[in-house]
């Protein structure tokens, strides 16, 4: 009636058949979990648009005006003055931390004048570049 190869043919197609569907299941389970971190996402977007407008409804100049007129006695605020505002040079230097002293460094800036770089070639390595 059916022949050796009649019913090793058939295993191969009912084992094709089920890999074929196992297959399927993943495929569809994965593309389910991606789905669901799409939306995540967008909740996550969502809520960050949400916040920004917040954000700015929060800090209107008009708002924050009439916030600072109510509560100018508790605060002890007061208009900032032209002599408050300065330039850069004019403010303090950053004052230096134990190892800036310890290590002998005594200005804000490393000098490197003394190392300057022999040949065409850049001695600082950065990113995938190949110099």
């Amino acid at each position: 009636m059916f022949r050796t190869s009649d019913i090793v043919l058939i295993a191969v197609m009912v084992s094709a058949a089920a890999l074929t569907y196992k297959a399927k299941r993943e495929a569809e389970d994965q593309l389910a979990a991606v789905q669901k971190i799409h939306a995540e996402i967008r909740y996550e977007e969502d809520t960050i648009d949400l916040l920004k407008a917040d954000w700015s409804l929060l800090t209107q100049p008009s708002r924050l005006q009439k916030l600072a007129e109510l509560y100018k006695a508790q605060l002890a605020l007061e208009p900032v003055s032209a002599r408050q505002i300065v330039g850069l040079g004019d403010l303090p230097a950053k004052a230096l931390d134990i190892q800036d002293i310890l290590n002998g460094r005594q200005g804000a800036m490393a000098d490197n004048s003394d190392k300057a770089p022999s040949g065409d070639k850049d001695p600082v390595v950065t990113g995938d570049i190949a110099q």
